[in-house]
């Protein structure tokens, strides 16, 4: 594929027409007359060979193709806008823009808050919005990462992409107050013997893929999408579940549970940004890397790791 014979503006006429479904609804969503969008259209069926929309009835519909590239065109117009939105300079006083952080509820709550707040006394322009991590982080990290502005993940989840070491965590357990059977320490038994509440996606896999070295195969009654979910669904119950040190110390507050060190010598977490190389030279992304690494530096020197019982 030849990229000097494509006019990238048909990356947003391509956009606009597989999202609206509609020529006359594209062409005013991008400025563009109805003739105009119509011809766009014509271009686009030929370079792909497919109709893209077809006509279904009163109404178009799109084609298998068409539907294929409605999530591969929005990324890519994701990455164009970022690539020319890139500057040399990056003053955080003066700039107005949005960052976009995959972070999980784990990693918004012990992180992004402190996070948040210093952007809000340092940087009154800037804005962050975190979105949960998707189910394919692991299978697709590039084009995700192409489409972001930094990916908050501890070591042993990507590879591959450059990282920043934000802080260091550790995992403990948790039981409910009044758990029938466990007192002041979990015994390695009971790990194999009571129900366990996880968080069902990758993110904690260095955690699991250790307990499965030790030969405990955790039964699971209940699995949810969100760390802070946990205390809540261990409190009155005998399961148990694994979850981090920082968001304990934050939650078991909020619930009638107790924190217990592991019955073996957990791996440590160590919590980092990712970014893809494009943004490495980027001024506002490196203002961005720098106020993270240096609000990870703060969490570590100011209150390391808690200490629970």
């Amino acid at each position: 594929m030849n990229l000097s014979r494509l006019d990238l503006n048909l990356v947003v006429a391509m956009r606009s027409l597989l999202e609206e479904r509609n020529v006359t609804r594209a062409g005013q969503r991008v400025g563009l007359s109805q003739p105009a969008m119509s011809a766009a259209l014509a271009r686009l069926r030929r370079h792909f060979d497919d109709d893209l929309l077809a006509r279904v009835g009163g109404h178009y519909e799109l084609t298998a193709l068409g539907q294929v590239l409605l999530d591969r065109t929005a990324t890519a117009y994701d990455v164009l806008e970022r690539l020319f939105a890139s500057q040399a300079d990056f003053d955080p006083v003066s700039e107005s823009r949005e960052f976009k952080l995959i972070a999980s509820d784990y990693a918004v709550a012990v992180f992004g808050t402190e996070l948040a707040r210093v952007v809000h006394e340092e940087a009154p322009g800037i804005r962050l919005r975190f979105t949960q991590p998707p189910t394919t982080i692991v299978d697709d990290t590039a084009t995700l990462l192409s489409a972001t502005d930094g990916l908050l993940m501890p070591h042993g989840v990507v590879s591959d992409f450059p990282a920043t070491d934000l802080y260091q965590d550790r995992w403990v357990f948790l039981v409910a107050n009044d758990h029938p059977s466990v007192e002041d320490r979990l015994a390695r038994q009971d790990l194999a013997r009571l129900p366990w509440v996880t968080y069902q996606r990758t993110y904690d896999a260095p955690a699991v893929r250790q307990l499965g070295m030790l030969g405990v195969e955790p039964r699971v009654e209940v699995s949810v999408d969100s760390f802070q979910l946990l205390p809540l669904l261990v409190a009155g119950t005998r399961r148990i579940a694994l979850i981090q040190a920082r968001l304990a110390h934050l939650m078991t507050p909020l619930a009638a549970v107790r924190v217990l060190e592991p019955p073996y010598e957990a791996v440590p977490l160590r919590e980092a940004m990712w970014w893809h190389p494009v943004h490495t030279h980027d001024a506002a992304h490196i203002w961005l890397r720098e106020t993270a690494a240096r609000v990870g530096r703060r969490m570590a020197d100011g209150h390391d790791t808690p200490q629970l019982s």
